[in-house]
């Protein structure tokens, strides 16, 4: 029986960016399966998250990012624009966000075809190599989604015709990423064990391999 485990992933994320090239890798080359589960950025579920942080929180956020983008190779810069708005005079973040709600709700859209960790592997490249300037803007969005096997326009009309349904669907995401241990991401949960943070990847493949991950 192959084995599987649940990715907890958002769109904001740097380091769920950073993480996607060996889960895909992964995924590709051993007898394992990854369930993509989209949940909302914590500056969404809690909109005064960054004003009450510690400053020394933000500051090594980002010296720590870049500094692993240049250890894994990877093209990394922050998104312009940022997937989340936030309002500069109060670093609060206001509800309506038009960026991360489509994105996440795409991802669920694309994980419920079956193409979920294709499509947020597309997607994250578009936002964060640095590639593109307004990845939101003409059809950035659309040629991601086709690389992935995915046709932006029917996953927008599924949303369109019933969008409760993918706000609950990363609801249910969010409530389950805290029963599997943790609220952060990227947050890979194996048979009820969690593993924290792009920099817990090769513990979770030893932990498979534990439990007879074998090559395809």
């Amino acid at each position: 029986m192959s084995l599987s485990f649940d990715l907890y992933w958002s769109f904001r994320s740097p380091y769920s960016y950073l993480l996607l090239p060996r889960v895909v890798e992964l995924v590709a080359t051993h007898d394992v399966s990854c369930t993509v589960r989209i949940v909302y950025p914590i500056a969404v579920r809690q909109a005064d998250f960054f004003q009450k942080v510690d400053p020394l929180w933000v500051f090594y956020l980002m010296k720590d990012t870049y500094r692993t983008a240049q250890y894994l190779g990877m093209p990394f810069r922050w998104p312009v624009p940022d997937p989340v708005l936030m309002d500069p005079a109060t670093r609060l973040y206001p509800a309506e966000q038009p960026h991360i709600h489509r994105l996440s709700h795409l991802g669920v859209a694309a994980a419920e075809a079956g193409r979920g960790l294709a499509f947020i592997r597309e997607v994250s490249h578009t936002i964060w190599s640095g590639t593109i300037d307004n990845w939101h803007e003409g059809d950035h969005l659309a040629q991601a989604a086709a690389r992935a096997g995915l046709d932006l326009a029917v996953l927008d009309a599924a949303i369109a015709a019933d969008p409760d349904h993918y706000r609950a669907a990363v609801e249910a995401n969010q409530d389950a990423q805290r029963v599997a241990g943790h609220y952060g991401v990227p947050l890979m949960a194996l048979d009820g064990e969690p593993f924290f943070g792009q920099d817990r990847f090769d513990q979770l493949v030893w932990r498979l391999q534990q439990k007879g991950l074998i090559a395809r």
